[in-house]
């Protein structure tokens, strides 16, 4: 998973202490990616007035489209990539020597820590492609890169509402995937004419984004397209369907760390996203190598000529 954008916007998420609960729509974003990809995604995350949910820190979907997946070796640093397939097969191979083939309703997840790379390329000549990348932040402190693929999830159902756990806890059911911070990633299908009452915790804030299909959650309807972010201080979601429909649940401990996001780089101040970015370019060991490239890779943009200023929730 990469932001393959050749000029970046540069972000500095400062965190806040969320005020309970609310129900704020928050549009997604066309972002035209460009270069190698040369394809549009939606941007739910960051927004300016809500750079982050819990630790969850950016959040793309990418088609449904035919179109050819091709994002070279590229870094990152200081963060988890989620990589949550909805259509289509993706290749991934790191620096790790990981080498695997991710289909729908399986998870690929990358723990950077100070430094990884890796690849992403689609199976077939212009396969149909539907999908969900996603990134969390680690916290401060040492986090030693990794490389995970489960295959098989728990499930949480709720009359007729089933949750995917991708990641974290729901109501009990517990992803087997690394968290290193309290938080939660559901895939939600929800059929018609269903009325479920998830409970959920009240020190979490919630974000809801459908994909397919008309929900209505606490009350707010709600379509496909924007994000519903929910805040904190609820003990149960209460989610109703006209029609079968399919949403993302994001949720967590608001992140108490102000974070630096640059390109595909997650840090705490500017001097670190420098680095980091000098690292990449000089070939420094701290990336490592992806095999089956040979020397094909994804080169950093230019860093910004001004200094990172904060960007605050409103």
């Amino acid at each position: 998973m990469s932001n393959v954008d050749s000029n970046p916007t540069e972000t500095l998420c400062a965190s806040a202490a969320p005020g309970g609960a609310v129900a704020e729509l928050f549009p997604a974003r066309e972002v035209p990616l460009g270069g190698v990809r040369g394809i549009s995604v939606q941007r739910v995350l960051p927004q300016r007035a809500l750079p982050t949910v819990g630790a969850w820190c950016f959040f793309d979907q990418f088609g449904p489209q035919r179109d050819d997946m091709r994002v070279l070796p590229h870094p990152h640093t200081g963060l988890q990539t989620v990589t949550w397939p909805l259509i289509g097969e993706i290749r991934h191979r790191d620096s790790l020597g990981s080498d695997v083939l991710i289909r729908p309703g399986q998870l690929n997840l990358m723990t950077a820590g100070p430094g990884i790379a890796h690849s992403e390329f689609s199976i077939g000549d212009k396969p149909m492609q539907h999908g969900l990348q996603l990134w969390v932040a680690l916290p401060s402190g040492t986090v030693i890169p990794t490389f995970e693929q489960h295959t098989e999830l728990p499930l949480y159902e709720n009359g007729g509402l089933r949750a995917t756990i991708i990641i974290g806890s729901l109501d009990g059911a517990t992803s087997p995937a690394t968290a290193h911070t309290p938080i939660v990633g559901a895939q939600l299908d929800i059929a018609r004419g269903s009325v479920s009452a998830i409970p959920v915790r009240p020190d979490f804030e919630y974000a809801i984004l459908v994909i397919t299909g008309n929900i209505a959650v606490a009350g707010a309807p709600l379509a496909a397209g924007p994000l519903l972010y929910l805040g904190t201080g609820r003990t149960e979601l209460a989610i109703s369907a006209s029609e079968d429909a399919r949403a993302i649940l994001l949720g967590g401990e608001p992140f108490p760390d102000e974070l630096v996001m640059w390109w595909n780089f997650v840090a705490r101040s500017h001097e670190e996203i420098v680095k980091a970015r000098d690292d990449w370019e000089s070939g420094s060991q701290r990336f490592g190598i992806v095999d089956g490239h040979g020397s094909d890779r994804i080169p950093a943009p230019p860093i910004p000529a001004v200094r990172l200023t904060p960007r605050r929730r409103r």
